[in-house]
């Protein structure tokens, strides 16, 4: 287990790491369609995050990274088509973090809550637009936020 979940068990510690892959059909697949930039660039983006010195989640996106591409491909290939049925399967499965977070140390769980956000936003921003403008569907605006998530706020004394 890597430094930060050792509170966690297997199973725990996966259901965050999938999250991932969850939140990103669910932005990429708002509109009904499920863009290859959109899930390219998550890709990528697992991956900038494990190599970010500075980043306190890189052993986390280290982890994620590994098999990401191939864990997308099997969720892609067992989502339902509608787009309806699938946010309300992906909003159920990425509620189960509320559930694992209060488990890590308070530092810990904000980070990761405001990487999983961070992470939904980047997607939506990933494909469409002009020039990167207006690149955010008003479906993947009423998701970004993970309006099924609860919010993780810094405790006193646990400053950034």
């Amino acid at each position: 287990m890597i430094e930060g979940f050792e509170s966690l068990n297997e199973d725990q510690f996966e259901t965050l790491r999938e999250t991932i892959a969850w939140i990103t059909i669910l932005i990429a697949g708002a509109d009904g369609e499920i863009d290859a930039t959109e899930t390219a660039w998550a890709e990528k983006l697992t991956k900038i995050r494990s190599y970010d010195i500075q980043q306190e989640l890189a052993p986390f996106y280290k982890e994620v990274g590994k098999d990401f591409s191939d864990k997308m491909s099997r969720l892609l290939e067992r989502m339902p088509s509608d787009k309806d049925e699938r946010r309300e399967l992906l909003s159920r499965k990425i509620r189960q973090v509320n559930e694992i977070l209060p488990l890590l140390d308070n530092e810990k769980a904000y980070h990761l809550y405001k990487s999983y956000t961070s992470f939904a936003h980047h997607v939506a921003k990933s494909s469409g637009g002009f020039l990167g403008f207006f690149s955010v569907s008003s479906e993947e605006k009423k998701l970004v936020d993970l309006p099924m998530l609860n919010p993780v706020e810094l405790e006193e004394g646990n400053e950034d």
